[in-house]
């Protein structure tokens, strides 16, 4: 017990703020990119959009250069984690256990599959949740994290101090 109440004394200091320009960056392509996909929600009558989006764009405006920021990642931890949240739901319900396993299988196979995206670690929870149907791959999955990503390789790439995507595989 003394060595783990050791190991959370922690030793270092937290990193630095981004600067303000940087921040203001950021605040703005979060701004466009759910209100973009909640507009376009609305406009067209779809479901577009999920709760673990918002945390998505901390990620794509707030750390954009984070490998957990890539396009591989933002695509393919959705859907990963998202079929494992329709599969568990399926096959064992939305049990309070379920709702356990499907998370730690997400991450299981986001970390084999190398697409980790933390925020895509809360779907298989919105879905059991929900009790979401076959369709919430479509959308809001596919189609919400497709309208962030190419939001995100624009609006990165117009700031001279921001490339996007640092890697595609």
């Amino acid at each position: 017990m003394k060595q783990i109440l050791k190991k959370m004394k922690a030793e270092a200091i937290s990193p630095p703020r981004p600067a303000y320009h940087q921040i203001l960056w950021s605040w703005i392509g979060g701004t466009l990119a759910i209100s973009l996909i909640a507009l376009l929600s609305k406009t067209f009558d779809s479901p577009l959009i999920m709760a673990p989006f918002g945390a998505s764009c901390v990620l794509l405006f707030g750390v954009p250069e984070s490998p957990l920021s890539q396009p591989r990642n933002l695509l393919g931890g959705h859907l990963i984690a998202s079929t494992i949240g329709l599969i568990f739901l399926n096959f064992f319900g939305n049990e309070w256990y379920v709702l356990g396993l499907a998370v730690a299988t997400s991450i299981a196979m986001m970390q084999i599959t190398k697409t980790t995206h933390p925020p895509a670690g809360a779907d298989p929870i919105v879905i059991l949740m929900g009790n979401a149907n076959w369709s919430f791959l479509l959308t809001p999955v596919i189609s919400g994290s497709l309208i962030l990503l190419i939001l995100a390789l624009v609006f990165n790439n117009l700031s001279k101090n921001r490339q996007y995507p640092k890697f595609w595989r």
